[in-house]
């Protein structure tokens, strides 16, 4: 099949083949003039399921064919140029196609036409990259919301979505924006991190990663506690690499950012309503179907509402070894969280009760920060119990970082140490054939092990 669909006899207005070399201006009015030929002329359904570098080719030959046609005549940077402008354009993304390039890049933030921020290795900065006018940055997140189903309009003024590379996708548009549209991108390595990476990047240390690794064979249930930013999805894909081959997983996510590498995974993701308002399929009824998947373990990208319920049903009734996620800023606050989050969703039960079904649930809370240079830090790995005496809920630290000071770069200075406290767990982890050594939970110096264990 051609990759053209009609030719026509159309030149193009300016004197293109008297004037060179030609300015900024110029190539961007060559590239609307051939964009616009391209989504006439070529069969560009065909033309987008190529491969990267094939599709590329494939329009350089056909822009080369019409500037020949228009004796056209550039230097060869400006119609690298232009190519990459149309490429990016007419399949791409925009402007915004180079962040999305950049793997360095990790979230990318648009404050109108006119203001485009990224983060990179933790730190803001204003880019240079401009959109023409509001309209473009509409026709960007249109082509991001279109295949997914979903829409922004003034009914609608909010979307979460997706790109095809699994990086997450928030949009908000006026009456509800102040400042024209606002985009933020969360990017995710093509290869998610494993917990070798974080070893490496010093956000955990050996000890706690042997540790961790331990507990997810061991089928204990795991909530990771954080803010905005801080890591609790690449620590959630780290984790699951220690999931047992044999065992089948089942996510469940509100926009699909998990990447397991592993076999047998099978993910669930939510759908907001309709047009007409119906349609929803919520976080709390894929985890209830979940349950009829048969599931060895449940893996929920994030808790926010009654589905926590739910979720601590699963990990009370036989669905060992479940993994999710919350945002808090302590361990306690995840406690509180998870309990706000149960009374909200309708359980007419008092709070001694809830907390008790809280830590038959739940084994460990890892909390994980960003600081203020950027740096993501495991916190605390604290475990769930309660006191048999008082019944209290009670979280001893196993492992935690000690912060010791800012050094004169700005970066904080401190440590990742072993509290002493040994884990009322750790019988279990040998009855699963699991040998932790006692050595790992050696109380290092100027530690106070009541410090360690906190009441909820």
């Amino acid at each position: 099949m051609s990759l053209f669909k009609k030719q026509t006899g159309s030149t193009l207005e300016a004197n293109a083949s008297t004037v060179t070399p030609y300015d900024n201006p110029y190539i961007e009015k060559l590239s609307d003039y051939y964009k616009k030929r391209l989504l006439n002329e070529t069969n560009l359904e065909q033309l987008t399921s190529l491969d990267p570098g094939k599709m590329r080719i494939a329009i350089e030959r056909i822009i080369n064919q019409f500037m020949s046609e228009e004796k056209v005549v550039i230097s060869q940077r400006d119609k690298e140029q232009l190519l990459t402008q149309i490429i990016d354009e007419s399949v791409g993304f925009g402007p915004l196609q180079p962040l999305l390039n950049d793997e360095q890049i990790t979230e990318i933030l648009i404050n109108g036409p006119n203001e485009v921020y990224i983060e990179k290795k933790g730190r803001l900065t204003l880019t240079d990259i401009k959109f023409r006018d509001e309209s473009h940055v509409r026709n960007i997140v249109d082509r991001v919301v279109a295949p997914i189903g979903r829409r922004i309009d003034e009914s609608s003024p909010m979307v979460d979505a997706r790109l095809p590379d699994g990086s997450r996708v928030n949009a908000v548009i006026p009456p509800i924006s102040l400042k024209g549209t606002l985009v933020s991108i969360r990017k995710f390595k093509k290869e998610p991190f494993t917990m070798d990476n974080l070893i490496e990047f010093d956000s955990v240390d050996e000890k706690m990663a042997y540790f961790l690794n331990a507990i997810v064979e061991a089928k204990l249930n795991i909530l990771i506690s954080g803010g905005t930013g801080s890591g609790k999805t690449t620590l959630l894909n780290a984790l699951s690499s220690f999931i047992p081959p044999g065992e089948r997983v089942i996510t469940v996510e509100d926009s699909a950012e998990l990447k397991l590498n592993r076999p047998n995974v099978v993910g669930l993701e939510s759908r907001p309503p309709n047009t007409e308002g119906k349609g929803a399929i919520t976080i709390r009824d894929l985890v209830r179907n979940a349950l009829r998947m048969r599931p060895d373990r449940i893996v929920v990208g994030e808790v926010r509402g009654a589905e926590a319920f739910d979720m601590l049903q699963a990990m009370n009734t036989g669905h060992e070894g479940s993994l999710t996620t919350v945002h808090a800023n302590t361990p306690i606050d995840a406690i509180r969280r998870v309990e706000g989050m149960i009374m909200m969703g309708g359980m007419d039960l008092p709070s001694t009760v809830i907390r008790e079904y809280i830590v038959g649930a739940l084994d460990f809370i890892v909390q994980i920060e960003r600081l203020q240079d950027g740096q993501r830090k495991m916190m605390t790995i604290a475990e769930v119990v309660i006191d048999n005496k008082t019944r209290q809920v009670k979280l001893q630290e196993i492992f935690k970082f000690i912060r010791n000071g800012i050094g004169l770069n700005g970066k904080v200075i401190g440590k990742f140490i072993s509290t002493g406290i040994i884990p009322n767990s750790l019988n279990r982890l040998r009855l699963f054939g699991l040998e932790v050594p006692d050595s790992i939970f050696e109380k290092e110096e100027g530690v106070e092990e009541d410090d360690c264990i906190i009441t909820v």
